[in-house]
Formats: structure tokens, sequence, C-alpha cells
């Protein structure tokens, strides 16, 4: 049986999505080909999205329930779709397995941030792109941002350690990224703590590559 947060997420975040969230969701997939990593899928919010272009499609969730979700989307689809149960720090693929890799709402809920980034860095070709949409730090609000550290330590425990402060434009650059399309936005219907977001797009780039 599913556990109530896998059943109604879709449902708490359905107000966010048709504000804007979704055409975010869209407009940063449209470009991806090949094949593509999506970590901490969810129940799979991006799956409909993913143009034809992308001929293979591997998404990760750690989470069994929300994973219950995805493979009933494996049944009922048509594209080439594999699920697999694994954190985004401890991706098993081999080196430069990818073409591009997606994170939308994911790196703010991950263990350790840094190692996910190297994760998928390590998993993808030389000059892969890294797709990302994510709710981070209200570093230019300094009135929001000291609610989101005073809010975190509680938001944590209760939103599957979703983090509010998280840097993760930084974060991405010193995982051996080159960001070379960013927008700064605000979530429109989500809770004022979580509103700030980063999206755009990044190449793997770095003295491996």
């Amino acid at each position: 049986m599913l556990k109530p947060a896998a059943l109604l997420y879709d449902r708490a975040m359905r107000g966010v999505e048709e504000a804007g969230l979704l055409e975010w969701r869209r407009a940063l997939l449209a470009p991806l080909s090949g094949t593509v990593l999506e970590i901490g899928a969810g129940t799979g919010r991006n799956l409909a999205l993913y143009p034809e272009a992308v001929t293979s499609l591997v998404v990760t969730e750690p989470d069994r329930h929300m994973r219950s979700v995805l493979a009933h989307q494996v049944r009922t689809g048509t594209r080439r779709l594999e699920v697999v149960g694994a954190p985004a720090e401890h991706l098993p693929f081999a080196d430069s397995t990818f073409d591009a890799a997606v994170s939308t709402l994911v790196l703010c809920s991950v263990a350790d941030q840094a190692s996910a980034l190297r994760e998928v860095h390590r998993v993808l070709r030389p000059g892969g792109s890294l797709v990302f949409l994510e709710h981070v730090a209200a570093e230019d609000r300094p009135t929001r941002l000291r609610w989101q550290r005073r809010f975190e330590p509680v938001w944590k425990r209760v939103a599957g350690n979703c983090h509010l402060t998280r840097t993760t434009e930084r974060a991405i650059g010193s995982a051996g990224f080159e960001i070379t399309a960013i927008e700064r936005a605000g979530m429109r219907k989500a809770p004022g703590v979580v509103r700030p977001t980063v999206r755009g797009h990044a190449t793997a780039v770095g003295p491996d590559r």
C-alpha cells in the first residue's frame, strides 16, 4: 500500500504546476535527445514531457512508494523506460553512459548534494548536459532567507529532508559543470520559503573531460 506522501504529492503540487511549473518543465526538457537519466523522478511528473528525440530514458527513485507509481507508468507507457531504485549519490551506471541528466526539485533533498552532483557528472558523456530546476536559498532577499533558516530544521523533518537554504547554482559549478543557461524566478503558488528557484542547463566539463 502506498503511504500518504506518495499518494498526495501530485495533488499537493497541482496548483503550483498549473501556475507555471509545468511549462518550466516542458521548456527545459524540450531540447533533450538520445539517452537520458532523470534522478529522483518521484511520481513521474516529467515523463510525459520528454520529446520523441529521447530514445532511452532511465529514471532513479530511492523511495519504494514513489517507485510503485513509476512502475505503473512503465507498464502502461510506450517509451523505452527503466526505473532504478538508487539514490543520486550512488548511481549504478558506468562512467560516460548518458547524453543528458535531469534534476527537477531533487537536489534540495538528497543527503549529500555535492556527492550527487559528482555522480551525475561521472555518468554523463563528455560534453553531456545537466538540466536542472531547483528551489534554493533566497540570497537576494535577506528577510526571506532568515525565515528559510528558521524553518529549515523543522521543514527537513516533515518534507523528506528538503533543505531550504541550499546554494545549488554554486554546487553545480563546483561539481565540474559549466552553466550555459540559467533563469531565476519565484515559483508561483508555492509557500514563500520554497518560492525562489533556479533553472537551466549546464555542460559536463572538468579535468576528467
